[in-house]
């Protein structure tokens, strides 16, 4: 089978204008984020995959406090601060090694 230029020139703008489209539809739901005060909330689901922990893990975070939520209308948000403030407190300092000559 063979494609001429011209043809092959028009399904390749066809298939840029859908990936324009698409991208304007990502921008689109970007912008949709849920902010309070200007500040991005994260859901359950975000938090899990970003962290890469189990949803037990995340709700044994809440339970001990070390990870502030809130509760809009019956679901779970954690503000992007908090989560970053939990990230750097749950780094452990790194061991010093031991100078053997001293």
């Amino acid at each position: 089978m063979n494609i001429d230029r011209m043809e092959f020139v028009a399904w390749m703008e066809r298939i840029m204008d859908r990936f324009d489209i698409l991208n304007e539809h990502i921008n689109d739901v970007q912008k949709q984020r849920n902010t309070i005060d200007g500040e991005e909330l994260l859901d359950n689901q975000d938090l899990l995959q970003m962290l890469k922990i189990s949803s037990r893990s995340l709700q044994r975070y809440r339970s001990v406090g070390k990870l502030p939520y809130y509760t809009i209308s019956g679901k779970l948000y954690y503000k992007l601060s908090d989560v970053h403030q939990f990230i750097r407190e749950s780094f452990n300092s790194p061991i010093k090694k031991l100078n053997a000559n001293k």
